[in-house]
């Protein structure tokens, strides 16, 4: 990757190991833009939904509304969703085919505007045909990144653990749906490394080295 030209850096990551604090350093050291949050709030604001009801649809290895009706009946009763809420009409076309068209858009739009760190949302995927990327994956010990949750979350190892499962699951199988790999697979990436005993800091200035051997 040339950091003199226009470049683009994903960061994708194991739930509780840092990863996005990470990507937020690895920005400010780097002098560009980060995107995480901002990518959400934008595919709440097309669909109306919170920030949970995201991830469990993209999570969802089946059409939420097929599901659903599979559910309530094969052929459902004429005027049977007069009174749904809002919420089930917006998520009728909320698949997660759906979210990651959306997806590549914005991201698309964002590697093409400046250089910038993106932290999960696909972006390994979404922008693997970009000419000057360098794709992350960031890992930790499981010990470490239930710790990492209770202690930032204030969360018992109980809800921490079924959390950090329940995280991975949705996540995993949302990038199996949308590129039919997985994204523990580190032929994916450039870089692959484990935070674990170290600082955020210690992390980004490895990933800093990284890149200017690779320049």
């Amino acid at each position: 990757m040339n950091t003199q030209e226009k470049f683009v850096i994903t960061i994708s990551r194991e739930v509780g190991s840092g990863g996005r604090t990470i990507g937020r350093k690895l920005a400010a050291k780097l002098g560009v833009r980060y995107c995480d949050k901002h990518l959400i709030e934008a595919l709440i604001d097309q669909f109306g939904l919170t920030m949970a009801e995201i991830e469990e649809i993209k999570g969802r290895k089946k059409n939420w509304i097929a599901d659903f009706l599979g559910r309530v009946s094969e052929v459902p009763m004429p005027g049977a969703f007069l009174n749904k809420s809002p919420y089930d009409v917006l998520a009728e076309s909320a698949t997660a085919d759906t979210f990651f068209q959306r997806e590549k858009e914005i991201l698309g739009s964002l590697a093409e505007q400046e250089s910038c760190v993106i932290a999960g949302r696909s972006g390994f995927y979404v922008l693997k045909d970009h000419p000057n990327r360098l794709d992350i994956f960031i890992r930790a010990p499981y010990e470490y990144r239930v710790e990492r949750i209770m202690r930032r979350q204030n969360l018992s190892r109980e809800e921490a653990e079924k959390l950090l499962v329940s995280l991975d699951t949705k996540r995993e199988n949302y990038i199996r749906r949308i590129s039919g790999t997985s994204r523990y697979d580190a032929r994916n990436y450039d870089l692959v490394l484990n935070v674990g005993g170290m600082s955020e800091d210690e992390a980004v200035d490895l990933i800093l080295d990284f890149i200017q051997k690779q320049s």
